[in-house]
């Protein structure tokens, strides 16, 4: 979450740098920031990221606009451009995660939620086959970080490294390998 905050940060403080962001919380209660409207019947707020140096954002209901904008370099538009594609990579990567363990059955979910899901991978996955491919692929190794097996490796290394601990130094690089191979999430 402080990755996004930081991301929307260097927006707001990009000067040549202009879009209108969509603010909300999920179910789960996850921040998210984006460029494209969040799904029909979730409630947002509406960030308008100035495009000068003297402008701050504001929220719905001001125009954002300022005498004197100046345009966008090359630079700052492909800058700009690259913030915005990672963070659609990182919506999709979540949503792509979050559909498919609830739609396992493994969790207790509604309709509207599964709804709300598939929107937001329409509107944040790409339609290029070999990237959509390593988006899922992507998800589904944020599937297994965030999975018990990984969350029970994290806390056994845990346990390893308390002071006292009189575990084997390679037993101990073995479940630090395991973690930093298995459960590291690709996207946070």
């Amino acid at each position: 979450m402080a990755r996004r905050i930081v991301l929307a940060l260097c927006l707001v403080a990009s000067p040549a740098l202009a879009a209108t962001i969509y603010k909300w919380h999920d179910d789960n209660g996850t921040l998210h920031l984006s460029t494209d409207k969040p799904p029909a019947g979730v409630k947002f707020e509406r960030v308008e990221v100035a495009s000068t140096p003297s402008s701050s954002p504001s929220k719905t209901g001001t125009s954002g606009k300022s005498s004197g904008s100046t345009s966008a370099s090359p630079a700052q538009v492909a800058d700009r451009a690259e913030i915005l594609s990672g963070f659609k990579n990182r919506e999709c990567v979540i949503a792509l995660e979050a559909l498919d363990r609830k739609t396992s059955a493994e969790e207790p979910t509604s309709a509207a939620e599964i709804k709300r899901l598939k929107e937001t991978v329409d509107a944040n996955c790409s339609a290029d086959p070999a990237r959509r491919s390593a988006q899922e692929d992507m998800a589904a190794k944020l599937r297994v970080a965030n999975g018990s097996d990984c969350v029970d490796a994290r806390n056994k290394l845990g346990t390893m490294l308390e002071p006292g601990s009189k575990i084997p130094r390679e037993q101990l690089r073995a479940q630090q390998a395991f973690v930093e191979q298995h459960c590291n999430p690709p996207v946070r």
